[in-house]
């Protein structure tokens, strides 16, 4: 999760009518409360894009395809585009990322304007508008702007494209101002050309990001459905009517006027746009923009609707199943194509390759999404997974190095650890690669996992491997100078000791399975070097400094050295030897203990949704200074399942029931920052009731699902069996606790699954209880752990 700014919302609006339909904020209905037993019905039709959008979810309501190159959306003004409090559009630009946490993208804003071109600056020329007029569903975005007699501004996308109807008013003066000067980001450069009567050929060249980032640039090229009346460029406030071009820094643009008053008031537009050259967005244009608005709506909606449709629901109340759609939706919103219509793309060396034999895709939040969005991708969309997997290899066969966290055709260092390795061993460990790509992907990662990228490079990478390799741990050093932009794992030691440890296990589990033994039992090791954060003084993680010492404060809520998080929360980043950790807690009764303490659970079952709002961390930026859970943040998302190691499986539901209640269909309705689809994923994946507990392997926990029944619609190529169900009896009185469980018709008590018992169709079965049971309790029912093989099926 990357932040600039703290801001906290108000919540519980009443949602506008349209397309999302009117919903009043209202309390999330409880895993165990009476459903309607009714099945989801069309899933489109329950997207909400509007949730995420206040209290800096930061996601966008607007118009994008699947996975698509364009997110064509309304900018307010806000960080990273829109935000449901502001008031003012001030254009629909073509470039977003859901949920991240610093400005980025927004490039080319599109605005509708009546009358003179008095002002370029889109902050001036804003309109004001009202939710009331104003919907959105999958694929489609409309609204009406007050400041323009009501000009109704509509938006759609398709694969490389995004496609603008605007309804004027009777006017002389219908404009449309194309903005290549100011994004969302920093622009340091742009051009403008009107190619001819109907088209206007822009590029953009721009950095940003939470630290900055090396420049990219994006070219865009827009047709009109009709000729211009007249049209005209600027420099910064200079307007020229009749002019062709405008090229340089500072606010540069062009306006394309029409006359509504012979009675056609729709003016149509499609905007293509390439990361390699002006031919692609071209090509792009020229491969979709042959369709009209209602067309290209159409094909959008269809396949949302189709990619929805691959997980059906039944039960749960309209609210649980509109909040569930909606973050489906938001989990297939990225990665992006990063190719063009004819295959080329612009790789990390920025040279132009063509993509062979997969589809190439850009913009990689990695530490947030290897948690969560990387797993529920492997099941929904595992083509796409498996694409994205060797698109994340090019990166490192082109740029010379792994990424870290990655926006277009630069990489910008945010964040810290590994989190690339979890991420594809994620891939292979799911059967989503081949022999030869698994070992392709084993060779990046060990590179990776051994080495430091050199200086002149400008990834990250591991960039404390010397220190921690042989150390066991990476000094605390706050102040060391930055050789390179980014989140410098000195400053952030103790996590990133965490994090390097985690993905060394994950190695492992890897290496061992291709065969390269002596690597497993090295990586083995190292994953064990999480211990040499551990203070036996006070049983916490801490930082120590380059002499071995630990340092900073030994409360633990309000240790140094851990990115956006204490020791309390980051404790728990043990997922691949959760014995071990027990046991530098004081076993597994103590580690239970602090496991209450930190999710306040005897508050919690008296009042869960009052202790979720009120005792646990509760606003986007509230890093440091507790010892609570933090829903709002990745690290402490896997928190809720350790249960299922201490015995206490029943307790998880506890947390996961409480923490799904802070997702509603208001447009507060997400956790902090949504991350790129990670915050949502992990709500889909809870209330499926499979979680992916130890990330870069093949494990899934098992909890309570929150519907009576959950049908996955699998890829045969991956799922011969062509599907997986989860079910549930006994939520119809109010329970929620499982009292026994089946698998494949099979009685089992583990407390987790693999995913070959998916593949294999080993549907999911629940016997639910209003009192908690002593199921998953027994020896070997918890997931298995590097220390600790599973055992066989029971």
């Amino acid at each position: 999760m990357k932040r600039v700014r703290t801001l906290l919302g108000l919540a519980g609006a009443a949602l506008c009518a349209g397309l999302v339909g009117a919903s009043p904020h209202a309390p999330p209905v409880s895993v165990g409360e009476i459903s309607d037993g009714k099945p989801a019905g069309d899933p489109v039709s329950l997207v909400n894009p509007f949730i995420g959008t206040r209290n800096e979810g930061n996601t966008f309501p607007g118009a994008a395809f699947p996975f698509g190159k364009v997110q064509l959306s309304p900018d307010t003004g806000a960080n990273t585009g829109y935000d449901w409090d502001d008031d003012r559009i001030r254009g629909f630009s073509s470039v977003h990322l859901s949920g991240v946490g610093c400005k980025l993208g927004g490039d080319l804003p599109v605005m509708p304007t009546t009358g003179d071109v008095t002002t370029t600056d889109n902050a001036e020329y804003a309109s004001a508008f009202r939710h009331e007029k104003e919907s959105a569903s999958p694929g489609s975005y409309e609204v009406a702007l007050d400041d323009y007699g009501g000009t109704k501004a509509e938006l759609t996308a398709a694969r490389h494209t995004g496609h603008q109807r605007y309804t004027f008013p009777e006017t002389g003066k219908a404009n449309v101002l194309l903005n290549s000067g100011q994004a969302l980001h920093k622009v340091t450069g742009s051009s403008v050309r009107v190619l001819d009567e109907r088209t206007v050929a822009t590029k953009v060249t721009g950095s940003g990001f939470c630290q900055g980032t090396e420049p990219y640039t994006v070219w865009q090229v827009t047709r009109f459905d009709r000729p211009f009346d007249s049209y005209g460029t600027w420099d910064g406030e200079r307007v020229t009517e009749g002019s062709r071009s405008s090229e340089g820094g500072g606010r540069r643009g062009a306006y394309a006027r029409f006359d509504t008053r012979d009675g056609d008031r729709d003016v149509e537009a499609v905007t293509a746009l390439s990361y390699v050259d002006a031919e692609g967005a071209a090509r792009n244009l020229d491969a979709e923009g042959g369709r009209t608005f209602d067309e290209t709506r159409e094909k959008a909606r269809s396949a949302w609707r189709e990619r929805l449709g691959r997980v059906k629901v039944t039960g749960g109340s309209p609210e649980r199943r509109r909040v569930f759609y909606s973050s489906l939706y938001r989990s297939l919103l990225h990665p992006n194509i990063g190719e063009d219509a004819d295959r080329r793309y612009r790789g990390w060396d920025q040279r132009i390759h063509r993509a062979k034999g997969h589809t190439y895709y850009q913009n990689w939040s990695l530490w947030d999404t290897f948690r969560t969005q990387a797993q529920l991708l492997t099941l929904v969309a595992p083509r796409e997974s498996r694409d994205m997997a060797l698109s994340v290899l090019d990166v490192e066969e082109q740029g010379g190095w792994l990424p870290r966290w990655g926006y277009g055709t630069t990489e910008t260092n945010i964040m810290t650890g590994d989190p690339v390795t979890p991420f594809l061993a994620n891939a292979y460990q799911q059967g989503l690669l081949g022999k030869g790509e698994g070992e392709r992907a084993y060779r990046a990662l060990k590179r990776n996992a051994d080495g430091v990228p050199p200086r002149e490079s400008p990834y990250l990478g591991r960039m404390a491997n010397k220190e921690y390799i042989r150390d066991g741990y990476i000094p605390h050093q706050p102040d060391r100078p930055k050789l390179k932009p980014g989140s410098p794992d000195w400053r952030h030691s103790a996590s990133a000791s965490l994090e390097y440890a985690a993905a060394d296990a994950s190695l492992a589990g890897m290496a061992r399975d291709l065969g390269h033994d002596e690597d497993a039992r090295r990586y083995a090791e190292r994953s064990r070097n999480y211990r040499e954060t551990f203070d036996p003084g006070t049983g916490f993680p801490r930082a120590r400094d380059s002499r071995g010492e630990f340092t900073g404060p030994s409360d633990p809520a309000r240790s140094k050295g851990f990115q956006e998080g204490t020791s309390w929360q980051y404790q728990w980043s043990v997922p691949h030897d959760i014995p071990g950790l027990m046991s530098l807690m004081g076993g597994e009764k103590a580690a239970e203990d602090r496991l209450d303490s930190f999710f306040a659970h005897d508050d919690l079952v008296r009042d869960p949704e009052g202790t979720a709002r009120g005792t646990w961390v509760n606003g986007p930026y509230d890093y440091y200074g507790t010892d609570k859970y933090n829903p709002h943040n990745e690290h402490d998302l896997i928190a809720p399942y350790t249960y299922l190691s201490t015995g206490s499986p029943w307790k998880t539901t506890d947390v996961v029931d409480a923490a799904l209640r802070l997702f509603d269909d208001s447009p507060a309705g997400v956790t902090g920052n949504d991350d790129l689809g990670t915050m949502s994923s992990w709500m889909v994946l809870s209330s499926i009731g499979v979680f992916p507990v130890s990330p870069g392997t093949d494990t899934w926990g098992l909890n309570t699902p929150a519907f009576d029944r959950v049908e996955l619609a699998l890829d045969r190529e991956w799922y011969p069996r062509g599907g997986f169900t989860v079910t549930a009896d006994g939520t119809e009185d109010g329970s929620r606790y499982v009292r026994s469980a089946s698998l494949g018709g099979s009685d089992t008590s583990r407390t987790w699954i693999t995913t070959d018992d998916i593949r294999r169709g080993r549907d999911l079965h629940f016997d639910l209880a209003r009192t908690p049971s002593d199921w998953g309790t027994g020896d070997g029912d918890a997931p298995p752990s590097l220390r600790r093989p599973p055992p066989q099926d029971r």
